[in-house]
């Protein structure tokens, strides 16, 4: 099979059956609650564009396991061209969706557990790569969606795991089976959760000897018993619901809390149990391969706004402002270099023991760095060419109400030419992509917090090369 279009996509999701809350209601059908439905078109773009002649190229690709056309996001990259794809495929995405298209992570995932699962192997003659290369074809076959559970909840973050009051502040197995674990535990942030087929659970640190109930990683289905999605808010959140005001009319984000109440795991799809010193790899080799997907698709999400702050100056009659100019020169740029770090640390990718190939881990956690700063200063200045309108403009039941609509559509006439309803509708989607919490706090950490990536870049810098060249020519002896 390999590839599905998007209409079956979306079929594949009405077959499921997950547990689900959102605003204290229980949902019975997640496909068609407005507020969810628009993040779920986001990850059916990724379905989408695999038929447009655009996309195509960087979209599909062959899988040398099945011998069949995969969807890219269900391959872990075996070439450095593989890298550079996955890169240029999330920023072209990103413009297309103008959010977070939620698919990823799951990638994210895979191509980690493809380079863990057998260097654990190699120590222990265990089988997790067996296993995570048996669910890999499967999510070939299938062309399926993964969601990356990575983040636990904590609870005290000055103690570790084992050393909680609460045990269930990080997922863990409490039970061993005959047949697999049951596993306990919630983990927080996980977008698009629900636009999901499959949830894929890794460690979210490093863990010591006393953690091995942690040091978990494995698979269920999104719809496993006990699994439960909690949908958190955000802000403009009620839009969708509401039905106007909604800015971007085809896609959003959301991002629920996962409580794991005692899942059941079988044993073959369970890629870590217990190897606690591999949970430190796992974490490094995902955190740095998503923060090169970050790079991507935020340098395409730059590109919507430098989309509307262009035509936002046509609709003001400010085009020929050469300050305003000179804000959009400025957002040009941080795309590009947050979109070139990404690049680098593909092309200087390597591969691998298991064949699969591993970025550059300095200049991807280097982007991320400039993404948590920049993309907050993109946003400031799509902001200022748009103008005061993206924080508070009348509401669309406003212009409709037949008393004063009229009068207030008066008022916001722009350049002459212009529809007034084009510039009311350029404003929402400012509004949209500038104040949409879902996406602008991952801006700062998605991927992990700032600090994470600072700490990152030092512990992967050789710094003794650097220390080197400056005695050598200081005339100093090493």
């Amino acid at each position: 099979m390999g590839l599905k279009t998007k209409e079956e996509y979306i079929e594949s999701l009405r077959r499921m059956n997950p547990t689900a809350y959102m605003f204290g209601q229980k949902l019975t059908n997640v496909v068609d609650n407005p507020r969810l439905r628009a993040g779920i078109e986001a990850t059916a773009a990724t379905y989408e564009v695999a038929e447009l002649d655009d996309f195509k190229d960087l979209a599909v690709t062959q899988s040398p396991l099945i011998n069949e056309p995969v969807n890219r996001f269900t391959l872990p990259p075996s070439s450095i061209e593989d890298l550079v794809a996955r890169v240029k495929l999330n920023r072209k995405l990103g413009a297309y969706v103008g959010t977070c298209h939620q698919r990823c992570t799951g990638l994210d995932c895979l191509s980690t557990l493809s380079i863990v699962t057998y260097d654990i192997d190699q120590k222990y003659g265990t089988h997790y790569y067996d296993n995570f290369v048996e669910f890999l074809k499967y999510m070939q076959k299938n062309d399926l969606t993964a969601n990356a559970g990575v983040t636990d909840v904590k609870g005290d973050r000055s103690k570790g795991p084992k050393d909680q009051e609460d045990k269930d502040m990080y997922v863990h197995v409490v039970e061993k089976r005959d047949d697999g674990i049951v596993v306990r535990g919630a983990k927080a942030h996980q977008t698009g959760s629900l636009s999901s087929h499959e949830i894929i659970v890794l460690p979210t640190r490093a863990m010591r000897k006393g953690d091995e109930d942690y040091a978990l990683s494995f698979a269920v289905p999104a719809d496993a018993p006990g699994l439960i999605h909690v949908v958190g808010r955000s802000s403009l959140d009620m839009r969708e619901l509401d039905g106007c005001d909604i800015g971007n009319i085809r896609y959003s984000k959301y991002c629920p809390t996962l409580i794991f109440n005692d899942v059941f795991v079988p044993w073959e799809r369970v890629f870590m149990c217990g190897e606690t010193e591999f949970a430190v790899e796992m974490v490094v080799r995902f955190s740095s391969f998503h923060r090169q997907s970050h790079g991507g698709c935020k340098s395409g999400k730059i590109d919507c706004m430098i989309g509307t702050a262009l035509t936002m100056m046509e609709y003001n009659g400010t085009s020929k402002a050469g300050h305003l100019k000179q804000k959009v020169i400025d957002m040009i740029h941080r795309a590009e270099t947050l979109y070139g770090c990404c690049l680098a640390s593909s092309y200087e990718g390597k591969q691998e023991p298991s064949g699969t190939y591993f970025i550059d881990t300095v200049l991807a956690n280097a982007s991320k760095i400039h993404e948590g700063k920049e993309m907050a200063e993109a946003i400031r200045l799509m902001v200022d060419v748009c103008g005061g309108f993206v924080a508070d403009m009348p509401s669309d039941r406003d212009f409709e109400n037949p008393e004063i609509g009229p009068l207030v559509k008066k008022y916001m006439k722009g350049a002459d030419g212009v529809p007034i309803d084009n510039r009311i509708k350029l404003y929402r989607l400012a509004e949209k992509l500038a104040l949409e919490s879902a996406d602008t706090i991952s801006d700062i950490h998605g991927g992990g917090s700032p600090e994470a990536h600072r700490v990152t870049i030092f512990r992967e810098t050789n710094t003794n090369r650097k220390k080197d060249a400056a005695k050598r020519l200081a005339g100093i002896e090493s």
